[in-house]
């Protein structure tokens, strides 16, 4: 969808360059940075992104390493 928006000269000139950096459209600069400011500024929406980033991480524990962070915890003063 097309739209209209105003921005202080200095945030259009900072997305322009780094449109210009990252070899992106300034459309898609302005809609990824709205998407990430909605999902920041929404705690349902953040712990979603979260457990998927999780869930998407391939988890294995070296059995030395977990014994080695256990005894170190158990050593912390809480």
């Amino acid at each position: 969808m097309k739209t209209a928006v105003s921005l202080p000269d200095s945030v259009f000139a900072r997305t322009d360059r780094y449109a210009l950096r990252v070899k992106k459209s300034r459309s898609k600069v302005v809609s990824e940075a709205l998407q990430e400011y909605l999902i920041r500024h929404s705690p349902d929406e953040m712990t979603e992104a979260m457990d998927r980033a999780i869930g998407a991480i391939d988890e294995v524990v070296d059995p030395l390493v977990d014994a080695a962070s256990r005894r170190v915890l158990r050593q912390v003063e809480w």
